[in-house]
């Protein structure tokens, strides 16, 4: 047959991939290229190939060993490129020429038709063969690919090029200010040991309902090994947020062994809760996410928290149930937030 680009969704157990290598082996089926994304579905493995078969045996072998939403598509040599200097060069050429977004968008996810929409034809659509990329609050541009569905990794990709063509932010430092909506300013700050003390102080001034919301259970205290993992930068980035020399707030972005994905946390004083403190640190949050080139942020909370419940949905996260009745799993798509996180 020749050349296929092939898809599968698969579920995040040991030998899945091998499963799958064995089924296009047994098609005589030469491996060229990999990625793995994260997508709504599960974990999404991409195969270049050079395969004999036709596409639909090799779908029906790929589902034998476990693959699911398998799609198969006809491909070329020159898709053999190596993607980070493909996608380098692109960003080289949407430098020079930014007026010419549209068209370099849609070479870098491969897709049929990108354009320019404005106003109400922005907001997106039930088919996950469109993608729509915010530029500005009222302009977006919508991509079409028939053949393969978009992928959460690929909207976040799609988010980093598009910021390309944008005006530089200015640069951050380490102190950040946000004005709560009683007028009071806060500091936040990114976490490190020297606030062992502040943070240990911050879980005695919190309500046992507080702390359950945010540990599952009343922990009367942050365990020192694990207030050292949230400081370690290879595991996480966490912020704090200050007042008058006390520590008010906790935000927690962690790293997973999922590909793509991340997971946050946060623990706001109750004194501290309703204005608009929690809102700020989740969007800086997702931005630090954004940047670290993660395609989705998850979290999971308990049933009855409401407060956090609306705030994640107000952001566009989407809720589900867990195995545990008791606890939701809240997840939320990166790239469909870049116009409205700050930078």
């Amino acid at each position: 047959m020749g050349f296929l680009r092939i898809r599968t969704t698969v579920d995040e157990r040991p030998g899945r991939l091998a499963s799958l290598a064995a089924a296009l082996a047994e098609k005589g089926g030469n491996i060229l290229g990999l990625s793995v994304q994260s997508n709504t579905d599960g974990t999404v493995d991409e195969f270049v190939a050079d395969i004999p078969a036709g596409p639909e045996a090799v779908r029906e072998a790929l589902e034998a060993a476990g693959g699911r939403q398998v799609q198969v598509v006809a491909a070329t040599a020159h898709e053999l490129t190596d993607e980070p200097t493909r996608a380098l060069l692109l960003a080289s050429r949407l430098r020079a020429m930014p007026w010419r977004l549209p068209e370099l968008l849609g070479e870098l996810l491969r897709a049929d038709d990108a354009r320019w929409v404005y106003g109400s034809d922005m907001s997106d659509l039930p088919d996950p063969t469109l993608l729509t990329v915010p530029v500005a609050p009222r302009r977006s541009i919508r991509l079409r690919r028939a053949d393969l569905p978009f992928t959460l990794t690929e909207a976040a990709r799609a988010a980093s090029f598009v910021r390309l063509a944008q005006p530089a932010p200015q640069p951050v430092g380490g102190d950040r200010v946000v004005k709560l909506s009683d007028g009071t300013e806060t500091q936040i700050r990114p976490l490190t040991r020297l606030y062992r003390e502040a943070v240990r102080d911050l879980h005695d001034r919190c309500s046992p309902e507080a702390r359950r919301f945010r540990y599952f259970t009343a922990m009367p205290a942050l365990p020192p090994r694990a207030f050292d993992r949230l400081c370690d930068r290879s595991r996480g980035n966490s912020l704090v947020a200050g007042h008058d020399g006390q520590v008010i707030a906790m935000a927690n972005l962690m790293f997973t062994p999922d590909p793509g994905i991340a997971e946050m946390a946060f623990l706001v004083e109750d004194r501290w809760q309703g204005m608009g403190l929690g809102a700020a640190l989740a969007r800086m949050v997702v931005s630090e996410a954004r940047d670290l080139g993660f395609a989705e942020v998850r979290a999971s909370l308990l049933a009855d928290n409401v407060r956090m419940r609306r705030l994640l949905t107000s952001l566009g996260a989407t809720l589900g149930y867990t195995e545990d009745p008791g606890v939701v799993e809240a997840r939320l798509a990166v790239g469909a937030l870049v116009a409205a996180c700050p930078s």
